[in-house]
């Protein structure tokens, strides 16, 4: 993974994450978050790393990505269909 000056790498390994366009259709269903679950950006899963629901309200949610990212955000409200479920499986490999 490439370091920018000042940022340090992820502590995941958000390489395991599937890219998800925000058009395509797994990225539109199941959209129904609660605070506490762990997401991802979907269209690009490195930009943001993993982040917990804080809030959610109609179609936008907070999440708190805890600077685990390049871009190194703490809390984004982000429209629902660019996060992404992590799957069960892949939580104990992250």
């Amino acid at each position: 993974m490439e370091r920018r000056s000042g940022r340090k790498s992820s502590p995941y390994r958000l390489e395991l994450l599937e890219t998800v366009p925000a058009f395509c259709r797994k990225a539109r269903r199941d959209k129904e978050f609660e605070e506490g679950q762990l997401v991802y950006y979907g269209p690009h899963p490195a930009y943001y790393g993993i982040g917990e629901i804080k809030r959610v309200a109609g179609p936008n949610v907070a999440v708190d990505f805890r600077g685990t990212g390049k871009f190194g955000v703490h809390e984004e409200i982000m429209d629902q269909r660019y996060l992404i479920r992590i799957p069960q499986r892949k939580l104990s490999k992250l």
